[in-house]
């Protein structure tokens, strides 16, 4: 199987990207796969990259590679990929429609405000909010132009700060708790992380990336916050419509799980969390993309009634 490892694209989280590019690279079994690693730097370089290929691995993030965008393009081109569909990967993209989805369904998130322009942006609502809060921008992850505020004084630059890096921001209400994820594997629930910043106050880009930057081990729950937890992680998976693979990031408060974000394509560097939670559960990082690529060729002969891709 020709597998095309596609990785770097046009978004803030290029670089996380080819870090999950790199070690895809590093651990795909060469006995199985004939494998070709294809780095975008431009949208349109795509389709002349993927020329050939059986299988469109994805190790992209964020903007062009996460919200379905060029799931979309390979479709259209009769290429399998790996992770969730369209729909899923635009949803879980926008972080105010999931939100709003998630809460239809009776799925905890912290309250949120939601704006596309400076000019619509209101201190006052935030104030009603309630300090202190978290800003970022609507769409993206690896916390880049995310900041918690503490009071107005600060907000003006973190908001503007978020609106570089999108044109949506979301400002949403810090919740002192827990931070827990919940990694989510051919619809199997794999061991819950707890995660504790070594030295940020958050879960920010350093303690994410940087070696060292947070301690990342299994959390017991009690039975009963297990199956909050477990119940939360699964409504959402589904709500959003992913499929083979996804991170639910959570934030756990007297018992109650509140949602932060679904992840359709999570990072998958040397530091990252679904590879982890997946060797606690005894799969190596091969096995691991030996997973999602089986599950991953099943899921798209599915779609469109057994749709048959271009060799």
């Amino acid at each position: 199987m020709k597998v095309g490892v596609i990785m770097g694209g046009v978004s803030s989280e290029a670089e996380v990207s080819l870090n999950t590019g790199r070690e895809m690279l590093n651990h795909l079994d060469p006995a199985k796969y004939e494998i070709t690693p294809i780095v975008l730097t431009k949208r349109e370089e795509l389709i002349d990259e993927v020329k050939g290929i059986d299988l469109a691995l994805l190790a992209l993030h964020g903007t062009y590679g996460e919200d379905g965008t060029v799931q979309g393009t390979l479709e259209t081109l009769g290429i399998p990929y790996t992770g969730s569909g369209v729909l899923s990967s635009s949803l879980c993209m926008d972080k105010h429609l999931s939100k709003k989805l998630l809460q239809s369904e009776g799925v905890q998130t912290p309250d949120w405000l939601c704006w596309s322009s400076m000019e619509e942006f209101s201190p006052e609502a935030v104030e009603q909010l309630g300090y202190p809060v978290m800003v970022k921008p609507c769409s993206g992850g690896s916390s880049i132009g995310m900041e918690k505020v503490s009071g107005g004084q600060d907000l003006l630059s973190a908001v503007q700060k978020a609106f570089d890096y999108d044109q949506s921001i979301l400002i949403e209400r810090y919740i002192q708790g827990q931070e827990i994820t919940c990694s989510i594997l051919n619809g199997e629930l794999l061991p819950i992380l707890g995660i504790t910043s070594a030295q940020a106050e958050w879960f920010d880009y350093s303690a994410k990336y940087k070696d060292g930057g947070a301690v990342e081990q299994v959390i017991k729950l009690s039975p009963e916050v297990d199956e909050r937890v477990r119940a939360a992680a699964f409504t959402s998976y589904h709500t959003l419509k992913c499929s083979v693979y996804a991170r639910i990031d959570m934030l756990l408060s007297d018992g109650i799980p509140y949602v932060l974000e679904v992840n359709t394509l999570p990072g998958m560097t040397m530091t990252s969390l679904l590879p982890k939670s997946a060797q606690v559960a005894g799969l190596s990082f091969s096995s691991l993309l030996d997973r999602i690529i089986m599950c991953s060729l099943e899921e798209r002969s599915k779609e469109k009634g057994g749709y048959v891709y271009a060799k």
